[in-house]
């Protein structure tokens, strides 16, 4: 048994640090891409293509779209908050962001998912140490941010930014709530999901995303990984975690985003690694660590209470699962 625990932590650490990776490196991508296309059309190229190989994935593994008029509009709700209003406005923030600090940004989703947590009810128990590290988390995005700095694009852009965070955790919450462990698969979820969220884009393409375009070897290039291994894998990789481990543990990815997206910033872009910036980072990483200090017990609660498990979605408790699961 002991072994068997130990394969699962250690397949959900891999996880965990291939999410990371791949979501972590999206801001970087996302800088490459705006070299010739526009923020819209960015947002657009992320879900249409996304979707594509989400559809194929899921039709391939022997599932199919979902049905149903309730279960839709569920869906539609989750694909306006966790993809086509962060996705645009990354987009729109990172034109006058760098890309490290974008992740950095990026990192405060686990603190506005606790935030609505408490809001919401359903995270219990908020004891000193907790608060304490909210509120620390809090101080550490005001210093990086800097906003006695900020003027003009630049702080919006921020604020851009830091509003794609909420939304994240918004729709972590809600896909929690309403999406995952009713006996629909995953893989089906993520794939309509992600139909949804084009389908959402294409109203605006008309708005905004009609610049010509500048379709270099760079920018291809950055659009399809953007698109394939960032928002399709990375996507799906999100709904599994919030299916097996809930909606808060899938917004601890984000304390890992900083030192991903400001290293590759750095050494691939040359982006500046100022004092401020790490320091800011370290403070967000250290309030983060101390509310989940306390935190885990009621994590596992507020899974629990959730939803119930279907028995479609059970499987064997000491089962490893893949990274792209094909049972689910």
């Amino acid at each position: 048994m002991s072994d068997s625990r130990g394969r699962r932590s250690l397949w959900s650490g891999l996880r965990v640090a291939v999410l990371a990776l791949l979501w972590g490196s999206t801001f970087l991508w996302t800088e490459l891409a705006l070299r010739g296309l526009s923020p819209l059309q960015v947002t657009f190229a992320r879900c249409v293509l996304g979707a594509l190989v989400l559809v194929v994935a899921c039709y391939a593994t022997g599932h199919r779209i979902p049905r149903g008029v309730a279960l839709w509009r569920h869906i539609v709700v989750a694909a306006l908050f966790c993809n086509a209003l962060p996705f645009a406005l990354f987009s729109l923030g990172q034109q006058s962001v760098d890309s490290g600090l974008a992740g950095v940004l990026n990192a405060t989703t686990p603190l506005w998912s606790i935030t609505l947590g408490l809001a919401l009810g359903s995270e219990r128990g908020l004891r000193p140490v907790r608060l304490a590290g909210l509120l620390l988390g809090f101080t550490g995005t005001i210093v990086i941010f800097a906003p006695w700095q900020a003027t003009g694009a630049g702080g919006w852009g921020a604020l851009a930014i830091l509003g794609a965070a909420a939304s994240y955790a918004v729709a972590f919450t809600y896909m929690g709530r309403t999406l995952v462990r009713r006996g629909t698969a995953t893989i089906s979820l993520s794939a309509a999901q992600l139909v949804a969220a084009s389908g959402l884009t294409a109203l605006a393409v008309p708005i905004g995303g009609l610049e010509t375009i500048d379709p270099g070897p760079t920018v291809l290039v950055a659009a399809v990984v953007l698109s394939v291994l960032c928002t399709a894998v990375t996507f799906h990789l999100t709904y599994r975690i919030i299916n097996d481990e809930g909606a808060t543990n899938a917004a601890v990815v984000g304390y890992l985003l900083p030192v991903v997206s400001v290293l590759l910033g750095a050494v691939v872009l040359g982006e500046d690694l100022s004092v401020r910036v790490v320091l800011g980072m370290a403070v967000v990483l250290a309030g983060v660590g101390m509310t989940r200090r306390q935190g885990a017990a009621t994590t596992a609660t507020v899974k629990d209470a959730t939803a119930p498990e279907p028995a479609a979605e059970a499987g064997p408790a000491d089962a490893p699962r893949p990274l792209l699961e094909n049972t689910r």
